[in-house]
């Protein structure tokens, strides 16, 4: 294997500071020499893509930093998820979806039917509550328990079917589920004969914006069945959210 040329090297110290603030760190890091760590950090911060603090430490400078927000600024949620669903339908022959959060509601961003005879009554552009869908639960899961009264409180939580969870202590219960397993599942709660599971999806910052779901007739499959799906929701959820610039922690 070739050695790493001089950008090889420069990227790998960029990518090792947005993770570690100690010289020494980004050293053991990148694997490279403590002198060549130390010469490409001082070209990186002399051109402000690196700031050293006043104790030593470093973090990604002013001009890392407004490229990130350029580029964030220009992403779309549709695009960046459509390779990551059309991987989704392979594997499971389900109709799947993005729905990104707005305000009390959601929107699908993103459909892609599975091969089945039959299409779900959602489309893109499409508006829905939060407290009867697989996306929606997943999303208020998030919440911390203020933000959940209050969205209970402004909504009100209107059944959808007769299995919409409409008061506020069934609501919770499930979204304690959702936190447990790391998924939430709709079992006919929003349209009559339909199931879905989902996972959340987050953006650069960890904060939650949207989710992904794997919908199915209930007639083709029981809610035990849909359940098994939820690994590859949460890993096309995972893809998705490091697509954004998303960082899961470290245990």
């Amino acid at each position: 294997m070739s050695s790493p040329s001089a950008i090889d090297k420069t990227l790998m110290v960029l990518d090792a500071v947005l993770e570690h603030s100690r010289f020494t760190d980004v050293v053991n890091a990148t694997g490279l020499a403590k002198s060549t760590v130390h010469r490409i950090m001082a070209s990186l911060v002399e051109h402000e893509f690196v700031a050293q603090a006043e104790d030593g430490s470093y973090h990604p400078g002013p001009k890392a930093l407004r490229l990130a927000g350029h580029a964030l600024t220009n992403v779309d949620l549709a695009t960046v998820a459509r390779p990551v669903l059309a991987d989704l339908v392979a594997q499971t022959r389900c109709t799947v979806h993005v729905g990104l959060l707005n305000g009390d509601e959601a929107i699908y961003v993103a459909r892609l039917d599975g091969p089945k005879p039959y299409r779900m009554p959602s489309r893109v552009g499409k508006a829905f509550w939060l407290h009867c869908t697989g996306i929606g639960k997943a999303l208020l899961a998030e919440k911390d328990d203020e933000a959940l009264d209050a969205h209970i409180t402004r909504t009100g939580l209107p059944a959808r079917t007769p299995l919409t969870h409409t008061t506020a202590a069934a609501l919770k219960a499930d979204l304690a589920q959702v936190r447990t397993r790391g998924y939430a599942l709709d079992d006919e709660e929003n349209e009559p004969g339909i199931r879905c599971v989902a996972s959340v999806i987050h953006d650069h910052t960890g904060t939650a914006i949207a989710a992904v779901s794997i919908s199915t007739l209930s007639l083709e499959q029981s809610i035990a069945q849909v359940a098994l799906m939820a690994p590859a929701a949460i890993e096309a959820a995972r893809k998705i959210s490091a697509a954004l610039g998303y960082m899961e922690p470290t245990s």
